[in-house]
């Protein structure tokens, strides 16, 4: 198997202490599903030869290795000298094992209609029931989300906004060594951004485990609802459940992203602020008739900044809310009498590939301990 080949990865990592990779299965998971994912629903397409090739597949892991791990190490070289290939095996069977899985998921599905259509309407009922609870559990959330965003969105002005303020009374005492004066503002400016944008991503942070729980809940309810009416088939309605669970933690985990990716955003486009009047405070010689513009329109660059964050941020509460509901009215479709489909599966094919990496990855890590 796989760990043979693994043998002098792990006497390298006998003798490194400490050496840890900063390449995880999910990232190497991230590669290998976007590049299958490149060509949409259609596994027929793979099959006629569309797949990317295993050339430009292994050209994107090499450079995921080469751009996550702090040294060109024998101990980096080694563990992209096994992961690539383990990685790129998998990639060439995907196009197979999704016609495969595919035909499996609509066999099982098949097997549990059949066991659940005498009871149709009360899973029906059931499913609808779970429905209506979600969406009455995930509306707070939603407007939490918002509410708090918003609250720190003005926190952050407050934060922020005064120091323009303060610089301009300054300028106005017309005091003999303005840029002295005027120069500890920067690091202010810049100190505050850092400090108000760590408050705000703290705050954000929790939210994503909130959904998680609310998912969690709403599986275990379908779980107890469910298995009565399922009697011989509760493999099959495990299958389905454990679907539903990949595609609603993937959503929520897309969520904890993008709230992440927001905050450094925000960061990222008020930090040139700071730099931007550290460098106006350089020229001493024009400082008195640039400046008072210049702070005249910085509240107003904040005020802008922030605002654009508050405006994309927002709205993701509602965004999440749907599509989890969404995946749960799918399951609900996918177990109609007679319903003409296997269900989504490529989103069971990614569940498959990311579980058999992260196999992997923990069979080294347990191998090296």
């Amino acid at each position: 198997m796989f760990l043979k080949g693994a043998a002098v990865f792990l006497g390298l990592l006998a003798i490194i202490p400490g050496a840890q990779a900063e390449v995880s299965a999910d990232q190497v998971a991230d590669v290998v599903w976007s590049y299958f994912s490149q060509l949409g629903n259609n596994a027929k397409e793979a099959v006629a030869g569309q797949i990317p090739t295993s050339t430009e597949i292994s050209q994107k892991l090499n450079s995921l290795f080469q751009d996550n791990l702090d040294t060109v190490s024998a101990y980096a070289l080694e563990l992209q000298k096994q992961v690539v290939p383990f990685a790129e095996q998998l990639h060439g069977r995907m196009a197979e094992d999704s016609q495969k899985l595919k035909e499996q998921l609509r066999e099982e599905l098949d097997q549990l209609r059949a066991r659940i259509t005498p009871r149709a309407e009360e899973v029906r009922q059931q499913m609808t029931g779970a429905i209506q609870n979600l969406q009455a559990q995930l509306g707070p959330y939603a407007e939490e989300l918002r509410s708090q965003v918003n609250r720190n969105a003005a926190e952050l002005r407050q934060g922020l906004e005064p120091l323009a303020e303060e610089m301009r009374a300054k300028l106005q005492e017309n005091v003999a060594d303005l840029h002295g004066a005027l120069s500890p503002y920067a690091d202010r400016l810049q100190q505050r951004i850092e400090a108000q944008v760590g408050t705000l991503k703290a705050a954000l942070d929790p939210y994503a485990n909130k959904l998680k729980a609310e998912a969690d809940r709403t599986l275990e309810e379908l779980r107890a609802g469910l298995a009565p009416f399922a009697q011989d088939a509760q493999g099959q309605l495990n299958r389905q459940l454990e679907g539903l669970s990949f595609q609603m933690q993937k959503g929520i985990e897309e969520l904890r992203a993008k709230l992440s990716e927001g905050t450094l955003d925000l960061e990222a486009k008020l930090s040139p602020l700071a730099h931007e009047l550290r460098e106006k405070l350089q020229r001493a010689s024009e400082l008195r008739e640039s400046l008072a513009p210049y702070l005249d329109g910085l509240g107003g660059q904040i005020e802008g900044r922030i605002e654009e964050f508050r405006q994309a941020v927002g709205p993701h509460g509602e965004s999440i809310n749907r599509l989890l509901v969404q995946k749960v009215e799918e399951m609900r479709s996918s177990l109609e009498p007679y319903a003409d489909q296997a269900g989504d599966h490529l989103g069971f094919l990614e569940k498959n590939l990311r579980d058999k990496l992260a196999s992997f990855f923990e069979a080294l890590k347990q191998k090296e301990n």
